[in-house]
């Protein structure tokens, strides 16, 4: 019997591995457990992505949760996670939502999301909730399901959010990578409503997504941006696997990294389109969206890593975005989810109204707001080694790091280091895996990666530091 553990992205298992039917069955009778025992609705919304025996795994675990009493809908086709969990925002009668996806993991990796109500992320006591209702063995009761049309209405909706008309005037020349994942054809269709020439990548049904990652990073982004500098088009939109994010592509081929995306956008909802309020970032996201919110004259709110801090806040402000470090974006006045095909269209009408090259708005931004280099290393640790970064952590305040003294400690999350150039480094114990995350950014490289090795020094030995020293160097 496999351990099913749910971490704020869901559950993934190999398919030659823990993803099988047996394990589909026993998530979703303990999701059905949860969802009937809460009794906030009795609907529930069931979707799938391109992946491998993807429908027949939505239809096992939709008749799963009917067993249950619950009235479940399963999506008539592929559909990305924005799509179901607008849908279920829509609907009163909705528990949650329930979606067979494995995102940005390759083609080997199926999974199981969930969505509340509103279609934002669960809480993790509902999840210990969900842990603690997982049967040994597989539920053999099954009930009825009905399907639904998760995309029409939604793209309607869409459609509503941005200038269709303004769009379709500019004349734009799109590359578009769904890249094997949730989005595909649906967001085509829409842009050629819009009156955009598109040409779609890795658009067609593949379980094996071309030996390509559904994750809109270099490599996999490769083929896209050579097909943008071949047909010389305006702009690349690559979508991640189940569609909450999405990534764009200069007119050179170059790759807008989420660092630039995010305060793009939210310049062009408050210069573009006269909108204003908080913004909710993380800790963990460049200092360049800080830097074009107060630039713009918002208030910005830093929380822990995770969209389901993000969207804590989303439930008490005013929030005009709430911006996570990997590019994810959510905009509550459309969902309380990051929602990747908005952003393309947010990007589209950007375009269409400076009727500028994106490069130009790229280069503008680093004018507005400086320039800034961002990393991030992954570091394994043993359990023991773990345990005890965990446990020094929140007593490190160190007077000086490479040669330079902090003028901001925050322990909210590990350790992060603010200095007066606008620097600033942050080592973060995984939540699920014996990992640290060390971030840094600065305005030049090597001040960056001497950041990085210096908080690197506490994770590979903690003994090093103490209690109001110095970094090693």
């Amino acid at each position: 019997m496999a351990i099913i553990r749910f971490t704020p992205y869901g559950w993934r298992g190999r398919f030659d591995d823990d993803f099988n039917e047996d394990n589909v069955v026993r998530i979703a009778a303990a999701f059905g457990g949860a969802w009937t025992h809460r009794n906030v609705g009795d609907r529930i919304y069931v979707g799938y992505d391109g992946r491998y025996r993807g429908e027949a795994f939505a239809l096992l675990a939709g008749s799963v949760l009917a067993s249950f009493g619950l009235d479940v809908k399963v999506a008539e086709g592929v559909c990305p996670l924005p799509a179901l969990a607008w849908t279920a925002a829509h609907d009163d009668r909705c528990a949650g939502v329930f979606m067979l996806s494995a995102s940005e993991s390759p083609c080997e990796y199926g999974g199981v999301l969930a969505r509340r109500a509103d279609g934002g992320p669960l809480a993790p006591a509902f999840l210990r909730d969900v842990e603690r209702l997982m049967m040994a063995d597989p539920l053999d009761a099954r009930g009825e399901v009905g399907r639904i049309d998760a995309m029409g209405p939604y793209l309607a909706h869409l459609a509503t959010m941005v200038d269709l008309d303004l769009i379709a005037n500019a004349h734009l020349r799109v590359v578009l990578d769904p890249m094997y994942g949730a989005v595909n054809g649906h967001l085509y269709k829409l842009l050629e409503q819009a009156g955009c020439s598109v040409t779609e990548l890795h658009g067609e049904p593949r379980e094996d997504f071309g030996g390509i990652h559904p994750e809109p990073v270099e490599p996999w982004t490769d083929e896209c941006e050579q097909v943008v500098v071949y047909q010389r088009a305006d702009i690349g939109l690559v979508l991640d696997g189940d569609g909450d994010r999405a990534t764009l592509i200069d007119e050179h081929g170059r790759l807008v990294s989420p660092h630039n995306l995010t305060p793009l956008i939210l310049g062009h909802l408050v210069e573009g389109r006269g909108e204003r309020g908080h913004v909710v970032t993380t800790l963990a996201s460049s200092v360049r969206l800080e830097r074009q919110a107060e630039r713009l004259g918002l208030p910005v709110t830093c929380v822990p890593v995770g969209f389901d801090r993000i969207y804590g806040e989303l439930l008490e402000d005013d929030v005009l975005m709430g911006a996570e470090e990997y590019g994810g974006i959510c905009i509550p006045s459309h969902l309380w989810e990051r929602d990747g095909m908005l952003v393309c269209l947010l990007a589209l009408e950007m375009l269409a109204q400076t009727g500028a090259p994106l490069s130009d708005s790229v280069d503008g931004l680093a004018d507005k707001v400086g320039r800034m280099d961002y990393t991030r290393r992954d570091i394994r640790l043993d359990a023991a080694a773990a345990s005890s970064l965990a446990n020094i952590l929140p007593g490190l305040n160190p007077a000086e790091v490479m040669g330079m003294s902090p003028v901001a400690v925050n322990h909210a999350e590990g350790l992060r280091l603010s200095f007066a150039d606008g620097s600033w480094t942050m080592l973060r114990p995984s939540r699920n895996t014996y990992m640290a995350r060390v971030y840094a950014e600065a305005p030049t490289r090597e001040k960056r990666d001497a950041l990085v090795e210096a908080m690197a020094t506490i994770a590979h030995d903690s003994r090093l530091w103490r209690s109001g020293g110095d970094a090693k160097k």
